[in-house]
């Protein structure tokens, strides 16, 4: 006779297979974080095998319309029941649906459209297009991250994801992000075969707010020394500033804009990058030169068609912003009233928001308490003193009460 394993027993399992079949550091993360189990979403919330519920307010940007939106999942799950995946040599109208829908809402005069599948594979996609065009040395931002294939990883400013796989592409350099001198320096040295790379805020550097006017320098910058301009606005986008496009706050225009995480509409993952037609131009030329098998697969297609509609009928945009503005100064008002001097600083722009501490080892107790008292936020991959907030633009008043409470709550509990 079979008997159904407890919660307990199944979790245990669970990480059992976990270190056997995937990654033992994997497994020892999620026991770290509690051990418990995802079972299934919707908007704002998550439900585990336990039974708990927990309030959403993490998963690295992708959310910002929460878990199962409606909208994403009728695109999705009419295009599963008629054609998921296509042939490729066949045109399929999923994809050029798309690709209008994602032309309508970024920055005047981008208007050709790669699709890919994750953001690391977008960024790859912007480097072999400004090497098409001659511009061979790469500029990145220290502290800057842009993913961890081989060419994304070398413009990912962080050695300790770099150094177990150099070397990685030749001539590239790392300047300060925010200082415009620096980057001038770089570019001068570099007349007319510069590729930069660049994101309107930093996330995994612990949510980074350049000064006003940096991104308007960096595309002043560009033209004059004739670099390539790619905008990672991967995590940055759709939004989640509280703007459609980080690009959209300083008014600028890049030869190359990457999409990404919110275009999923949470359901199927798809990235993207959009460029002027001058930018695009080697790859308009030859639709062989840069492809991929899953590239422009219509159940992605319908989802990102889905996620923009999303955004546009339910206003979440306006949301991220009134959002941020409510939820910023009040994550600050707890943090410092409970924590004090430990926390350095409180920032953000829309609903990315991180919390940067003086002590070491902080950031991390406090997202592991947090999860305790049922949020989910973020660490930062290249700051471990920032734990990083990115919640869903869907939030009600109750889920904003919510958070605020098991935040005052896990800031407590990191001081006994």
């Amino acid at each position: 006779m079979t008997t159904t394993p407890t919660a307990g027993e199944s979790q245990t399992a669970l990480i059992s297979r976990y270190r056997r079949y995937l990654s033992k550091g994997r497994a020892s993360l999620g026991e770290m974080f509690g051990g418990d189990v995802e079972e299934s979403s919707s908007g704002a919330w998550l439900r585990t095998a336990s039974g708990r519920r927990i309030l959403n307010c993490g998963g690295y940007g992708v959310f910002l319309m929460g878990a199962r939106h409606p909208r994403v999942l009728a695109e999705v799950t009419r295009q599963l029941d008629t054609n998921p995946v296509a042939t490729r040599l066949l045109l399929e109208p999923e994809a050029v649906d798309a690709a209008e829908a994602l032309v309508s809402v970024v920055p005047d005069g981008l208007r050709k459209v790669h699709f890919a599948c994750g953001g690391a594979e977008a960024v790859e996609a912007a480097i072999k297009l400004a090497r098409a065009h001659g511009k061979r040395h790469l500029v990145s931002m220290e502290s800057g991250y842009h993913g961890k294939t081989m060419g994304a990883l070398s413009v990912t400013a962080k050695d300790t994801f770099q150094d177990p796989f150099l070397p990685l592409l030749p001539d590239v350099s790392r300047v300060p992000y925010g200082d415009a001198l620096a980057l001038e320096e770089v570019l001068a040295r570099h007349e007319g075969e510069a590729c930069v790379i660049v994101e309107p805020v930093q996330g995994e550097a612990g949510v980074i707010v350049p000064p006003e006017g940096y991104l308007r320098d960096v595309e002043r910058l560009c033209r004059r020394y004739g670099a390539f301009f790619v905008l990672d606005e991967i995590q940055t986008g759709l939004g989640r500033l509280g703007h459609w496009w980080g690009a959209d706050r300083e008014g600028v225009r890049p030869d190359a804009l990457l999409v990404g995480k919110g275009l999923s509409g949470g359901v199927v993952p798809v990235s993207a990058l959009v460029a002027t037609p001058e930018a695009f131009r080697p790859f308009d030329k030859d639709p062989f030169i840069h492809t991929s098998t899953f590239s422009c697969n219509p159940l992605a297609m319908a989802a990102a068609k889905g996620a923009i509609a999303a955004i546009k009928e339910d206003g979440l945009v306006g949301r991220a912003l009134d959002l941020g503005t409510l939820l910023i100064p009040e994550i600050e008002r707890i943090v410092r009233q409970e924590l004090g001097d430990r926390v350095l600083e409180v920032r953000g722009a829309g609903l990315l928001i991180g919390i940067e501490f003086t002590v070491p080892g902080l950031a991390g107790d406090l997202l592991l308490e947090l999860i305790g008292a049922g949020v989910l936020a973020n660490h930062s991959l290249n700051s471990s003193t920032v734990m990083r907030l990115t919640p869903p633009a869907v939030l009600t008043p109750d889920d904003v009460n919510f958070l605020c409470d098991a935040l005052r709550r896990a800031a407590r509990a990191v001081l006994n």
